[in-house]
């Protein structure tokens, strides 16, 4: 399996965040999506979701699903985690097991695999950052997809948190998967980095020429 893009562009709020991208990740491997804040890590990482259409050039996807497109062969967990406060957390992960199509894992296993066996019957709005954190990561096995796209993953995780998602993604790659993180710090595994270092622009950008002086004046006004 192999993702590529090949000459990516995206257009946000009438200002190009990405042009004329290229980047390649085989099964497998990860891919850290690294720069500045407003670079264009989390524009790409939705891109490649299917969330936001490309302004110019194309996503590939080979030796995936036939007939599938890569939205429907990847998960994409967000900076929000996408949780129901109301719901318990064995609830939370039932919903995304059923949306998702989970078929190669319960999710009890699920919830034991982030170290949240033990919170099952307890509201979501109950739990801690790091905890939210690991419920949203927890559908990752759930319902297992080839392709993850991870926002920021280890955010909110303490140093055992980390070290399980660590261990997740060691094992995701090791069964031929692949992943695209966008982060700000180490993952915990061996990823090739992809840096984006440009600046969003305007598409039109707008001078204003200075109106010339009266014949005669001085350039102020007596």
């Amino acid at each position: 399996m192999r993702l590529a893009g090949h000459g990516l562009g995206c257009i946000r709020g009438g200002r190009e965040v990405l042009a004329g991208l290229n980047f390649a990740v085989d099964g497998g491997e990860a891919l850290a999506i690294t720069g500045r804040n407003g670079a264009g890590k989390t524009t790409l990482l939705r891109l490649i979701a299917g969330l936001l259409e490309p302004a110019g050039g194309q996503l590939e996807l080979t030796g995936g699903a036939p007939d599938t497109s890569v939205a429907e062969q990847a998960h994409y967990v967000g900076h929000r985690d996408a949780l129901k406060p109301a719901l318990s957390v064995r609830e939370n992960l039932d919903f995304w097991y059923a949306f998702l199509g989970g078929r190669d894992a319960s999710a009890a296993s699920a919830l034991e695999a982030v170290g949240l066996g033990g919170l099952a019957a307890l509201p979501a709005a109950y739990l801690s950052a790091g905890q939210r954190r690991r419920l949203a990561l927890a559908r990752l096995v759930a319902a297992p997809r080839p392709i993850w796209l991870l926002d920021e993953p280890t955010a909110a995780l303490d140093t055992a948190g980390q070290q399980r998602l660590a261990e997740l993604m060691t094992s995701h790659l090791a069964g031929g998967g692949i992943i695209v993180a966008a982060t700000h710090g180490p993952l915990g595994i061996e990823a090739k980095e992809l840096r984006l270092e440009s600046q969003p622009t305007p598409l039109a950008q707008t001078r204003t020429t200075p109106s010339p002086s009266p014949q005669g004046g001085g350039g102020r006004g007596r």
